[in-house]
């Protein structure tokens, strides 16, 4: 049967609350051209006349954009199921990350364990930790989510705890232009785990003093046979982790210089 838009209304409680426009209008161009080849499922006619949609906003909006004044629909006497929608819109495009994390929190505050909300969404335990985490990620990584740089929940996860201890190496990761994986995260995590303090050597402060020295003409000699021609095929997070334990060791040193007194520097 076809119904009139008019008398139909979206779920309040539908899980994809995101519409890109380049999405919306694509599946109007479509629309146009072939029609709407699945019908919308529904359910009954409310007080006022009206069909709330249960699967089908995407298409409902898409067929207002093409200017259709009546759909197809099919009306089924359906309990409010949000797994089933969820299961639907997975099958069909795809809920975001971020959708599909606000949908778990949703579940969770309506008293679902993650036991339950694991089993009927077909992931494990740690997926849906890492969805979860999606909502409570430092501004600069929501961010990166929400722009589309990084939409792996489990790499966000990684990144989210790797910010706590080393803000400064994800804030250089997320300036640079290199691709955000688990690897990458893996590497700059590495790379600061080497640079933690260690026990030091206990030598005459002249000999520590031209070790060092001779250490940084050793660093310098290196440095100056990475021309900015060859670093574009160095991998950008191995840059950015030399960097950050350069960085680190500098830190380090000046933190010991500070705490020396005046007199203990003049000797």
């Amino acid at each position: 049967m076809f119904v009139a838009v008019s008398r139909l209304y979206e779920d309040a409680n539908n899980p994809r609350t995101e519409f890109p426009e380049d999405s919306l209008e694509e599946l109007a161009a479509d629309i146009q051209q072939r029609g709407i080849l699945q019908p919308l499922v529904v359910h009954p006619t409310d007080g006022d006349g009206r069909h709330r949609v249960h699967f089908g906003a995407k298409r409902l909006r898409a067929a207002i954009r093409a200017g259709l004044h009546e759909v197809p629909v099919v009306v089924r006497d359906l309990p409010a199921d949000r797994y089933a929608q969820v299961a639907e819109n997975q099958k069909r495009h795809g809920l975001t990350p971020l959708e599909l994390a606000r949908f778990i929190r949703a579940q969770v505050d309506a008293g679902d364990s993650n036991a339950t909300i694991a089993r009927q969404l077909g992931m494990n335990l740690t997926a849906v930790a890492h969805h979860l985490s999606l909502l409570d990620l430092p501004p600069v990584l929501d961010e990166a989510l929400k722009s589309g740089r990084c939409t792996s929940p489990r790499t966000l996860h990684e990144l989210s705890k790797l910010h706590a201890d080393k803000p400064g190496q994800v804030h250089a990761l997320l300036a640079s232009e290199a691709e955000i994986t688990r690897a990458t995260v893996s590497a700059i995590r590495s790379a600061a785990d080497d640079t933690a303090p260690t026990q030091p050597v206990v030598s005459p402060p002249a000999k520590c003093l031209t070790q060092a020295n001779a250490a940084c003409d050793r660093l310098e000699r290196a440095l100056s046979h990475i021309k900015p021609p060859d670093a574009s095929s160095i991998a950008a997070p191995e840059l950015i982790a030399l960097r950050s334990r350069v960085e680190a060791i500098s830190n380090r040193w000046l933190q010991g210089s500070d705490r020396q007194t005046p007199s203990q520097a003049e000797r």
